[in-house]
């Protein structure tokens, strides 16, 4: 099965996580953290830097991992590292999400979110994350 390495922000802002609703392709409508793929020759956190300043024209400041999520979709295997990341600059613009949410803990299981992700907003919920 083809393994596709992925990062994602788990951004967050007085006490609140920014959540990106999907615009595109065969996962269109399902919330996640946003992310991408990882290119040859980049480290996970150069990756998750290049990807939130294309995806939502922001720098970020990638912090501490917190999950490396491994979930097996019907046509590939995912491995996703997460980090938690603070905004430097920038208003969080949308490029390629149809939507976004900034959401309380409380508020986490308000979004469907994809399958991959479902584990980590359970980790999440239980995690101490205030910043």
């Amino acid at each position: 099965m083809k393994i596709v390495r992925v990062v994602a922000a788990i951004i967050v802002s007085g006490g609140r996580i920014f959540a990106t609703k999907r615009g595109y392709g065969e996962f269109k409508d399902g919330w996640e953290f946003p992310g991408g793929k990882i290119e040859a020759g980049e480290t996970p956190q150069e990756a998750l830097v290049r990807e939130i300043e294309e995806e939502l024209d922001t720098k970020i400041e990638v912090g501490a991992l917190f999950d490396t999520v491994e979930y097996d979709y019907p046509t590939f295997h995912l491995s996703m590292q997460c980090f938690f990341c603070t905004v430097k600059t920038g208003d969080l613009v949308l490029k390629e999400h149809a939507a976004a949410k900034w959401l309380e803990r409380e508020r986490l299981d308000s979004v469907a979110w994809l399958p991959a992700d479902v584990a980590l907003v359970r980790k999440l919920k239980a995690a101490v994350w205030e910043r």
